[in-house]
Protein backbone atom coordinates (compact mmCIF):
# COMPACT_ATOMS: atom_id res chain seq x y z
CA UNK A 1 0.00 0.00 0.00
CA UNK A 2 2.97 2.36 0.91
CA UNK A 3 4.46 1.74 -2.39
CA UNK A 4 0.63 2.62 -3.86
CA UNK A 5 0.55 5.65 -2.72
CA UNK A 6 4.56 6.69 -3.14
CA UNK A 7 4.26 6.24 -6.98
CA UNK A 8 0.86 8.22 -7.17
CA UNK A 9 2.61 10.89 -5.70
CA UNK A 10 5.98 10.37 -7.62
CA UNK A 11 2.97 10.83 -10.75
CA UNK A 12 2.43 14.70 -9.83
CA UNK A 13 5.88 15.32 -10.84
CA UNK A 14 5.49 15.11 -14.48
CA UNK A 15 1.96 15.89 -14.34
CA UNK A 16 2.66 19.73 -13.12
CA UNK A 17 5.62 19.95 -14.97
CA UNK A 18 3.65 18.63 -18.39
CA UNK A 19 0.61 21.57 -17.19
CA UNK A 20 3.77 23.81 -16.79
CA UNK A 21 5.24 23.74 -20.36
CA UNK A 22 1.63 24.14 -21.97
CA UNK A 23 0.83 27.40 -20.18
CA UNK A 24 4.14 28.72 -20.60
CA UNK A 25 4.34 28.46 -24.38
CA UNK A 26 0.42 29.07 -25.20
CA UNK A 27 0.84 32.00 -22.47
CA UNK A 28 4.19 33.28 -24.30
CA UNK A 29 2.56 32.66 -28.00
CA UNK A 30 -0.99 34.60 -27.29
CA UNK A 31 -1.46 37.77 -28.92
CA UNK A 32 -0.55 40.66 -26.98
CA UNK A 33 2.17 41.73 -24.44
CA UNK A 34 2.63 42.30 -20.70
CA UNK A 35 3.29 46.10 -21.46
CA UNK A 36 0.34 46.64 -23.35
CA UNK A 37 -2.09 47.44 -20.62
CA UNK A 38 0.72 50.64 -19.82
CA UNK A 39 0.99 51.71 -23.09
CA UNK A 40 -1.82 54.49 -22.36
CA UNK A 41 -4.76 55.83 -24.77
CA UNK A 42 -5.82 53.56 -27.79
CA UNK A 43 -3.20 53.29 -30.53
CA UNK A 44 -0.29 54.46 -27.98
CA UNK A 45 2.88 52.11 -28.21
CA UNK A 46 4.93 51.97 -25.38
CA UNK A 47 8.06 53.99 -25.79
CA UNK A 48 10.71 51.08 -27.03
CA UNK A 49 13.91 52.31 -24.54
CA UNK A 50 11.15 51.98 -21.54
CA UNK A 51 9.89 48.68 -22.81
CA UNK A 52 13.67 47.32 -23.67
CA UNK A 53 14.03 48.38 -19.77
CA UNK A 54 11.21 46.31 -18.42
CA UNK A 55 12.13 43.34 -20.69
CA UNK A 56 15.80 43.38 -19.12
CA UNK A 57 14.23 43.81 -15.37
CA UNK A 58 11.65 40.89 -16.23
CA UNK A 59 14.15 38.65 -18.10
CA UNK A 60 12.16 38.95 -21.14
CA UNK A 61 14.92 39.95 -23.50
CA UNK A 62 16.29 36.33 -23.23
CA UNK A 63 15.30 33.79 -25.88
CA UNK A 64 12.19 31.74 -25.33
CA UNK A 65 13.97 28.55 -24.21
CA UNK A 66 16.39 30.04 -21.99
CA UNK A 67 13.21 31.89 -19.76
CA UNK A 68 11.51 28.57 -20.17
CA UNK A 69 14.28 26.33 -17.83
CA UNK A 70 14.89 29.62 -16.12
CA UNK A 71 11.24 29.37 -14.90
CA UNK A 72 11.35 25.89 -13.99
CA UNK A 73 14.56 25.93 -12.18
CA UNK A 74 12.90 28.43 -10.15
CA UNK A 75 9.67 26.85 -9.79
CA UNK A 76 11.32 24.18 -8.31
CA UNK A 77 12.39 26.14 -5.04
CA UNK A 78 8.54 27.70 -5.49
CA UNK A 79 10.42 31.02 -6.53
CA UNK A 80 7.66 31.86 -8.81
CA UNK A 81 8.90 35.64 -9.17
CA UNK A 82 7.06 38.84 -9.13
CA UNK A 83 3.97 40.28 -10.81
CA UNK A 84 4.10 42.87 -13.63
CA UNK A 85 1.36 44.46 -12.57
CA UNK A 86 1.07 44.78 -8.97
CA UNK A 87 4.52 45.68 -7.84
CA UNK A 88 6.71 44.57 -5.43
CA UNK A 89 4.40 41.78 -4.62
CA UNK A 90 5.33 38.14 -5.39
CA UNK A 91 2.92 35.76 -6.82
CA UNK A 92 2.80 33.91 -3.79
CA UNK A 93 2.16 36.63 -1.82
CA UNK A 94 -0.40 37.32 -4.06
CA UNK A 95 -2.49 33.81 -4.33
CA UNK A 96 -2.07 34.02 -0.17
CA UNK A 97 -4.02 36.97 -0.42
CA UNK A 98 -6.53 35.59 -3.01
CA UNK A 99 -6.72 31.82 -1.71
CA UNK A 100 -8.69 32.30 1.12
CA UNK A 101 -11.59 33.57 -0.43
CA UNK A 102 -12.02 31.29 -2.99
CA UNK A 103 -10.77 28.18 0.19
CA UNK A 104 -14.04 29.85 1.74
CA UNK A 105 -16.66 29.96 -0.83
CA UNK A 106 -15.59 26.53 -1.89
CA UNK A 107 -15.67 24.93 1.82
CA UNK A 108 -19.22 26.39 2.54
CA UNK A 109 -20.19 25.23 -1.13
CA UNK A 110 -19.15 21.70 -0.33
CA UNK A 111 -20.80 22.05 3.19
CA UNK A 112 -24.03 23.10 1.33
CA UNK A 113 -23.72 20.29 -1.57
CA UNK A 114 -22.92 17.58 1.25
CA UNK A 115 -26.13 18.42 3.50
CA UNK A 116 -28.49 18.44 0.23
CA UNK A 117 -27.08 16.06 -2.04
CA UNK A 118 -26.65 13.09 0.68
CA UNK A 119 -30.15 13.14 1.98
CA UNK A 120 -32.16 14.02 -0.87
CA UNK A 121 -30.25 10.88 -2.92
CA UNK A 122 -30.98 9.03 0.65
CA UNK A 123 -34.95 9.84 0.15
CA UNK A 124 -34.95 9.72 -3.42
CA UNK A 125 -33.58 6.14 -3.16
CA UNK A 126 -35.95 5.08 0.06
CA UNK A 127 -39.16 6.43 -2.16
CA UNK A 128 -37.93 4.87 -5.41
CA UNK A 129 -40.48 4.80 -8.29
CA UNK A 130 -42.42 7.43 -6.23
CA UNK A 131 -43.31 11.14 -7.19
CA UNK A 132 -40.71 12.13 -4.50
CA UNK A 133 -37.86 10.58 -6.70
CA UNK A 134 -39.13 11.46 -9.81
CA UNK A 135 -39.37 15.02 -8.71
CA UNK A 136 -35.91 14.36 -7.09
CA UNK A 137 -34.70 13.09 -10.62
CA UNK A 138 -36.30 16.26 -12.16
CA UNK A 139 -34.69 18.89 -9.84
CA UNK A 140 -31.18 17.58 -9.89
CA UNK A 141 -31.15 17.51 -13.63
CA UNK A 142 -32.62 20.92 -14.09
CA UNK A 143 -29.79 22.25 -11.47
CA UNK A 144 -26.94 20.05 -12.60
CA UNK A 145 -27.46 21.22 -16.35
CA UNK A 146 -27.81 25.05 -15.75
CA UNK A 147 -24.58 27.20 -15.69
CA UNK A 148 -23.16 28.39 -12.26
CA UNK A 149 -23.17 32.04 -13.49
CA UNK A 150 -26.85 31.65 -14.51
CA UNK A 151 -27.72 30.17 -11.01
CA UNK A 152 -25.51 33.11 -9.53
CA UNK A 153 -27.41 35.91 -11.41
CA UNK A 154 -30.38 34.86 -10.78
CA UNK A 155 -29.72 34.82 -6.83
CA UNK A 156 -28.26 38.01 -7.29
CA UNK A 157 -31.56 39.76 -8.62
CA UNK A 158 -33.84 37.94 -6.29
CA UNK A 159 -32.34 38.14 -3.29
CA UNK A 160 -29.87 41.52 -3.56
CA UNK A 161 -32.06 43.41 -5.81
CA UNK A 162 -35.45 43.03 -4.92
CA UNK A 163 -35.54 41.63 -1.25
CA UNK A 164 -31.93 43.48 -0.61
CA UNK A 165 -30.75 40.20 2.04
CA UNK A 166 -27.89 40.61 0.81
CA UNK A 167 -25.11 42.91 -0.47
CA UNK A 168 -24.76 43.28 -4.05
CA UNK A 169 -21.05 43.97 -3.39
CA UNK A 170 -18.62 41.95 -1.06
CA UNK A 171 -18.54 43.41 1.98
CA UNK A 172 -19.26 41.03 5.00
CA UNK A 173 -19.73 37.64 5.69
CA UNK A 174 -23.36 37.62 3.84
CA UNK A 175 -21.23 38.00 0.53
CA UNK A 176 -20.30 34.42 0.82
CA UNK A 177 -23.71 32.98 1.06
CA UNK A 178 -25.13 33.47 -2.35
CA UNK A 179 -21.51 32.89 -4.61
CA UNK A 180 -21.30 29.21 -2.41
CA UNK A 181 -25.01 28.64 -3.01
CA UNK A 182 -24.29 29.64 -6.67
CA UNK A 183 -21.04 27.50 -7.03
CA UNK A 184 -22.46 24.07 -4.84
CA UNK A 185 -25.80 23.80 -6.37
CA UNK A 186 -24.78 21.88 -9.10
CA UNK A 187 -22.46 19.78 -6.87
CA UNK A 188 -25.15 19.16 -4.89
CA UNK A 189 -27.39 18.00 -7.84
CA UNK A 190 -24.31 15.23 -9.12
CA UNK A 191 -23.90 14.06 -5.19
CA UNK A 192 -27.80 13.56 -5.05
CA UNK A 193 -27.67 11.92 -8.17
CA UNK A 194 -24.56 9.67 -6.87
CA UNK A 195 -26.13 9.19 -3.59
CA UNK A 196 -29.24 7.54 -4.72
CA UNK A 197 -27.92 5.12 -7.42
CA UNK A 198 -24.95 4.07 -4.20
CA UNK A 199 -28.06 3.58 -2.35
CA UNK A 200 -29.90 1.96 -4.17
CA UNK A 201 -27.19 -0.58 -5.24
CA UNK A 202 -26.47 -0.98 -1.26
CA UNK A 203 -30.28 -2.15 -1.10
CA UNK A 204 -29.87 -5.29 -3.28
CA UNK A 205 -27.14 -6.77 -1.19
CA UNK A 206 -27.58 -10.01 -0.26
CA UNK A 207 -27.09 -8.97 3.49
CA UNK A 208 -29.29 -6.27 3.64
CA UNK A 209 -32.12 -9.15 1.95
CA UNK A 210 -30.99 -10.51 5.24
CA UNK A 211 -31.23 -8.51 8.14
CA UNK A 212 -34.74 -7.49 6.41
CA UNK A 213 -35.56 -11.01 6.63
CA UNK A 214 -34.50 -11.06 10.42
CA UNK A 215 -37.49 -8.36 10.82
CA UNK A 216 -35.22 -5.38 11.40
CA UNK A 217 -37.12 -2.16 10.89
CA UNK A 218 -36.83 -0.58 7.61
CA UNK A 219 -34.86 2.53 9.74
CA UNK A 220 -32.34 0.07 11.06
CA UNK A 221 -31.88 -1.38 7.95
CA UNK A 222 -30.98 1.52 6.66
CA UNK A 223 -28.75 3.27 8.45
CA UNK A 224 -26.81 0.20 9.81
CA UNK A 225 -26.79 -1.23 6.20
CA UNK A 226 -27.20 0.51 3.23
CA UNK A 227 -26.32 3.72 3.89
CA UNK A 228 -22.48 2.63 5.27
CA UNK A 229 -21.55 1.27 2.45
CA UNK A 230 -24.13 3.60 -0.04
CA UNK A 231 -21.58 6.06 1.29
CA UNK A 232 -18.14 5.04 -0.03
CA UNK A 233 -18.46 6.73 -3.40
CA UNK A 234 -19.59 9.57 -1.86
CA UNK A 235 -16.85 10.00 0.44
CA UNK A 236 -14.09 9.28 -2.24
CA UNK A 237 -15.62 12.01 -4.14
CA UNK A 238 -15.08 15.24 -1.83
CA UNK A 239 -11.51 15.23 -2.84
CA UNK A 240 -12.00 16.31 -5.83
CA UNK A 241 -15.25 18.32 -5.55
CA UNK A 242 -13.62 20.54 -2.92
CA UNK A 243 -10.78 21.10 -5.34
CA UNK A 244 -13.09 21.26 -8.07
CA UNK A 245 -15.11 23.75 -6.27
CA UNK A 246 -12.16 25.99 -5.32
CA UNK A 247 -10.90 26.30 -8.90
CA UNK A 248 -14.23 26.47 -10.22
CA UNK A 249 -14.90 30.05 -8.82
CA UNK A 250 -13.65 31.62 -11.54
CA UNK A 251 -16.71 33.20 -13.25
CA UNK A 252 -18.36 33.25 -9.79
CA UNK A 253 -16.00 35.41 -7.78
CA UNK A 254 -16.29 38.25 -11.18
CA UNK A 255 -20.15 37.69 -10.71
CA UNK A 256 -19.83 38.77 -6.93
CA UNK A 257 -16.82 41.08 -7.35
CA UNK A 258 -15.37 38.92 -4.81
CA UNK A 259 -11.19 39.50 -4.56
CA UNK A 260 -10.53 35.70 -4.96
CA UNK A 261 -8.40 33.56 -7.01
CA UNK A 262 -10.73 33.30 -9.37
CA UNK A 263 -10.82 37.05 -10.26
CA UNK A 264 -7.08 37.34 -9.49
CA UNK A 265 -6.77 34.34 -12.64
CA UNK A 266 -9.42 36.90 -15.02
CA UNK A 267 -7.51 39.49 -14.29
CA UNK A 268 -3.71 38.61 -14.78
CA UNK A 269 -4.85 36.75 -18.39
CA UNK A 270 -6.38 40.56 -19.29
CA UNK A 271 -3.22 42.11 -18.49
CA UNK A 272 -0.76 39.01 -19.54
CA UNK A 273 0.69 39.38 -16.26
CA UNK A 274 2.78 36.05 -17.07
CA UNK A 275 4.16 35.29 -13.35
CA UNK A 276 1.00 35.19 -11.68
CA UNK A 277 -0.66 33.42 -15.00
CA UNK A 278 1.57 30.46 -14.08
CA UNK A 279 1.26 30.41 -10.43
CA UNK A 280 -2.48 30.14 -10.82
CA UNK A 281 -2.30 27.74 -12.83
CA UNK A 282 -0.12 25.69 -11.41
CA UNK A 283 -1.20 26.24 -8.31
CA UNK A 284 -4.82 24.67 -9.16
CA UNK A 285 -3.35 21.80 -11.11
CA UNK A 286 -2.03 21.17 -7.84
CA UNK A 287 -5.28 21.46 -5.92
CA UNK A 288 -6.50 19.03 -8.33
CA UNK A 289 -4.20 16.93 -8.14
CA UNK A 290 -4.03 16.70 -4.12
CA UNK A 291 -8.15 15.96 -4.62
CA UNK A 292 -7.37 12.90 -6.87
CA UNK A 293 -4.66 11.60 -4.67
CA UNK A 294 -7.46 12.23 -1.75
CA UNK A 295 -9.47 9.77 -3.66
CA UNK A 296 -7.14 7.09 -4.09
CA UNK A 297 -6.29 7.06 -0.58
CA UNK A 298 -9.96 7.06 0.16
CA UNK A 299 -10.29 4.18 -2.19
CA UNK A 300 -7.56 2.19 -0.41
CA UNK A 301 -8.77 2.76 3.39
CA UNK A 302 -12.57 2.44 1.90
CA UNK A 303 -12.19 -0.40 -0.05
CA UNK A 304 -9.82 -3.60 1.39
CA UNK A 305 -9.66 -5.28 -1.94
CA UNK A 306 -7.47 -2.24 -3.17
CA UNK A 307 -5.39 -2.02 -0.14
CA UNK A 308 -4.89 -6.12 -1.03
CA UNK A 309 -4.47 -6.19 -4.13
CA UNK A 310 -1.93 -3.37 -3.56
CA UNK A 311 -0.01 -5.34 -1.03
Amino acid sequence: MVRYLINRVLWTIPVLWLVATVTFFLMHTAPGGPWDARSGAAGRSLDPSLEASFNRQYGLDEPLIVQYFTYLQNSVTLNFGDSFVQQGQSVIEIIGDGFPYSARIGLLALVMALGIGIPVGILAAVKHNTMTDYASLFVTTVSYTLPDFVIAIFLLIVFSVHLDLVPILFTDWRSYILPAFALGTGSAAFIARLTRSSVLEAMRHDHVVTARAKGLSSRAVISRHVVRNGMIPVITIIGPAFAGLVTGTIIIERVFGIPGMGRLFIDSISTRDYPVIMGVTLFYSFFIILGNLMVDVAYVFADPRIRDSQG
